[in-house]
């Protein structure tokens, strides 16, 4: 899964209670009004963020409410701010950088759980966001669409980023434990979503190797190279790490469980790791 992570350093989430359609913003006109939300997703579109509806696990309230979050992801800076508006509509006021909200004192975890787009994103992601929801309750979000259908249930944790697959497959609330303790969980972690693929694929490569599973290290601070090797260079406290990869193109695979046609994907295999002396 390493490498995978859904691009993304700008992130508006809007609360759509209710089913949604193949897109939760366009075809979802028990929920949404679809002129509404093409509006919506262009503007956040334009502003260059990615957008996703999200819901409350469970019970349906009674009358909907229009929560929103802004969250900036960029490694060292990530912040994310939340807020309430009285109508979709409004929607269209927020400030897209999110200083009309207010600071969130804790992160928002969604959980895609968009079964009109993937059936499994709807089985998996539900078990998923139950089990967390029974320890962090305020924390945990249903989402709409992620992207990676294929590694069912996926999870995003803003503001800094972060996008696991396959937490149906463990324990979610500890991956929740670990992010409030600052570490994160390689063997489910897709990568930071503000950050290139292969960044992605180093830091974890450089995991495997250093064992350093604290969410803030390894930054890269260089990345040379094109198509079929890359060589990334990633910072530490006793000298940086350069780290070559090899570009690959897999197999055909089905990348939803919908899908009928297979197609390959990129990956990113190690050449050679090598830690530098600090200066």
């Amino acid at each position: 899964m390493y490498g995978t992570a859904s691009a993304g350093s700008a992130w508006l989430l809007l609360e759509v209670e209710g089913g949604w359609g193949p897109s939760a913003f366009l075809q979802s006109p028990t929920s949404i009004d679809p002129v509404l939300g093409r509006a919506i997703v262009r503007r956040a579109e334009a502003a260059g963020m990615r957008i996703a509806a999200i819901r409350r696990h469970g019970r349906r309230s009674g009358a909907p409410r229009w929560r929103w979050f802004v969250a900036r992801a960029e490694v060292g800076r990530s912040q994310l701010f939340h807020g309430e508006v009285d109508t979709a509509a409004d929607y269209l006021d927020i400030d897209l950088d999110g200083h009309d909200g207010t600071p969130a004192t804790g992160p928002l975890v969604a959980v895609c759980a968009h079964g009109r787009h993937d059936q499994c994103c709807a089985v998996r992601g539900r078990v998923a966001a139950g089990a967390i929801a029974a320890e962090y309750p305020e924390l945990v979000w249903e989402c709409s669409h992620l992207g990676g259908d294929r590694f069912a249930a996926t999870m995003l944790i803003l503001p800094e980023g972060l996008c696991y697959g396959r937490v149906d497959s463990t324990d979610a609330a500890e991956l929740v434990r670990l992010y409030l303790d600052g570490r994160l969980d390689d063997r489910f972690l897709r990568g930071r979503t503000s950050v290139p693929h292969a960044v992605q694929a180093a830091q974890h490569f450089a995991r495997q190797a250093y064992g350093d599973d604290r969410i803030e290290a390894l930054p890269a601070v260089a990345m040379e190279g094109g198509t079929g090797q890359i060589r990334v260079v990633l910072a530490r406290e006793r000298g940086n790490l350069e780290v070559v990869l090899d570009e690959v193109v897999s197999e055909p695979l089905f990348s939803q469980c919908s899908a009928t046609v297979a197609g390959p994907v990129r990956s990113f295999g190690l050449r050679s790791i090598a830690a530098h002396p600090p200066d």
